[in-house]
C-alpha cells in the first residue's frame, strides 16, 4: 500500500526527462538518480541483516 502512494506521488516519466535533456550526460544522472533509492535499501537491508545475525552468534 505504501508504495502504490509513493509511486503516486512520485512523477517520474524517464523516457520525458531523457526526451527534454540539454545534452547526453543527463541521462547519466537520471540513470543514477533512479537506482539510488534501490541502493540505499539494499545497504540498509545488508546492515540490518547483519547486526542480528551477529547478535544471535553473541547469544
Amino acid at each position: 500500500m505504501m508504495y502504490f502512494l509513493i509511486t503516486l506521488l512520485q512523477d517520474s516519466n524517464i523516457e520525458e526527462k531523457l526526451k527534454d535533456a540539454p545534452d547526453s550526460s543527463y541521462g547519466i544522472g537520471v540513470f543514477i538518480g533512479s537506482m539510488l533509492p534501490f541502493v540505499v535499501l539494499v545497504i540498509i537491508a545488508y546492515l540490518i541483516y547483519r547486526y542480528n545475525k551477529k547478535r544471535l552468534n553473541d547469544e
